[in-house]
């Protein structure tokens, strides 16, 4: 069954700049495409606010996975509980 997930992009001071929903049968979907629009908002050369972390939320509205600028180099991304 596909569930609806909303990826965000947060800038400074845990500001979205960048928001997508997308359908998906499952989280590790979700996480792969979230991790592909982080790496994308964080390239030299876009303008805006620089991207700190992306977060998932399921469709009942809980954070299920977040990322952030730190965790990079600490290993494979892993969601939250």
């Amino acid at each position: 069954m596909r569930e609806t997930y909303h990826i965000e992009i947060i800038g400074p001071e845990d500001a979205p700049v960048q928001r997508a929903s997308i359908r998906s049968t499952g989280l590790d979907a979700a996480r792969e495409r979230a991790l592909r629009l982080f790496r994308r908002a964080r390239v030299p050369q876009r303008s805006g606010p620089a991207a700190e972390a992306v977060r998932i939320v399921d469709g009942a509205g809980t954070e299920v996975f977040r990322w952030s600028v730190w965790d990079e180099g600490t290993g494979p991304a892993r969601g939250r509980g």
